[in-house]
């Protein structure tokens, strides 16, 4: 495989490590089933796209926008969402 196609596949990144105004997919979340419910309680489901709007400085939240919605993500929960790019 050559790093030319290597830049065509997706590979899944931390959320936390997604620049700002940067669109996104949702693939996966680290095995924490109180996580994912109370991540879909605030309306993220995998498969949503998401965009990061403002990330906080000094390992502050991270703010998304995610179905018309905006939520604010501590930088912890947001190493826990797995994301690919858009």
């Amino acid at each position: 495989m050559t790093n030319r196609s290597l830049s065509h596949t997706k590979h899944p990144v931390k959320l936390s490590d997604v620049s700002l105004d940067t669109q996104v997919k949702l693939s996966a979340l680290e095995d924490f089933p109180s996580l994912r419910a109370k991540l879909n309680q605030h309306g993220l489901y995998q498969g949503d796209v998401l965009r990061v709007l403002r990330v906080a400085p000094f390992g502050g939240p991270l703010l998304i926008q995610v179905n018309g919605r905006e939520i604010a993500l501590g930088r912890e929960v947001a190493e826990k969402i797995f994301v690919e790019l858009e």
